[in-house]
């Protein structure tokens, strides 16, 4: 026999669903974490990385779980650009599964904010203490012993080369969100391949877009990426248990694209020569003359002007 004793606190408390604390798919960590973040103040900018930090929550086990409440609902990310040309990590927490168009919404509504806040420390992630300023969702980014780029493959590039001017700024500005786009729609047609994709949690499709658009800004067509996928997956009845992270290991290194050698097409006349044929008469050297219908040797080859031709 189980007794429970239950003393309600008086203060210092948040309320959450038995459905979130017994949730079926959600391990101990997931739940650690997210109620840990849930139960922080509106305007804290502590990140999920600290916080299994500060949870005792290690590298692997903290990977897991925030992968559990991207592919339940509970956590959306999405990178954006903010005011000098920086990148940020947006991060949606919610006590309920969101849909992702809820989800945009939400984002939306602060878009204004984060566009017009200037470039501090703010939108940085760190572990610095806040400062004054509107609130804004906290950045998030990988496991202190984590490598960054290894879990985020849309970093931007170190030290900002394949530089240009103002007017080829705006041109990847138009060119990023339309490869984008293709990339979405290429990562959403990966059920209609296979049977083992059809599993492909709606948390990860994001993340599949940012490197499907990496193979797309290599010179890759989607028919490429797709039969990459294809030859990628196991043989017929080995059962994918995690088909997301297969394809998400298929496409996180875009090999360099290999451009076919320009045919040959031989050896071109010259404009003078065009036209041209050899004589079928002996001479010393080949005897290059321009028939005037479609005669076989040159006038000096014919009957009555020079050297008979050949007997047949």
């Amino acid at each position: 026999m189980i007794y429970r004793n239950f003393n309600a606190p008086s203060r210092g408390f948040t309320p959450f669903s038995h459905e979130l604390i017994r949730h079926p798919r959600l391990s101990s960590h997931s739940v650690r974490l997210l109620t840990w973040q849930l139960s922080l103040p509106e305007n804290a900018r502590e990140t999920l990385s600290r916080t299994a930090e500060r949870a005792g929550i290690g590298g692997d086990a903290f990977t897991k779980a925030k992968r559990q409440l991207i592919a339940e609902g509970f956590v959306h990310e999405r990178r954006v650009q903010v005011v000098g040309g920086r990148w940020v990590t947006q991060q949606l927490l919610s006590n309920v599964p969101l849909s992702r168009e809820q989800a945009v919404k939400i984002f939306a509504r602060d878009a204004r904010l984060l566009h017009r806040a200037p470039a501090s420390p703010q939108v940085v992630p760190g572990d610095g203490n806040p400062v004054a300023g509107a609130p804004a969702h906290p950045p998030t980014g990988g496991h202190p012993e984590e490598d960054l780029q290894e879990k985020t493959s849309h970093l931007p590039d170190a030290g900002g080369s394949g530089g240009g001017g103002p007017a080829s700024e705006a041109s990847r500005s138009v060119e990023e969100p339309r490869r984008l786009e293709d990339a979405r729609a290429l990562v959403g047609a990966l059920p209609l391949l296979s049977p083992a994709l059809r599993r492909i949690p709606p948390g990860m499709r994001d993340e599949l877009a940012r490197l499907a658009a990496r193979w797309l800004e290599a010179g890759y067509t989607s028919a490429d990426v797709h039969e990459h996928v294809l030859h990628g997956l196991p043989g017929t009845g080995t059962p994918v248990h995690r088909p997301g992270g297969l394809v998400r290991y298929l496409l996180r290194e875009v090999p360099p694209r290999e451009v076919p050698p320009p045919v040959s097409e031989g050896p071109r006349l010259s404009a003078r020569l065009a036209g041209a044929r050899e004589c079928a008469g002996e001479h010393v050297q080949p005897m290059l003359f321009r028939p005037v219908a479609d005669e076989a040797y040159c006038r000096e080859c014919v009957p009555g002007t020079g050297t008979e031709p050949p007997a047949p």
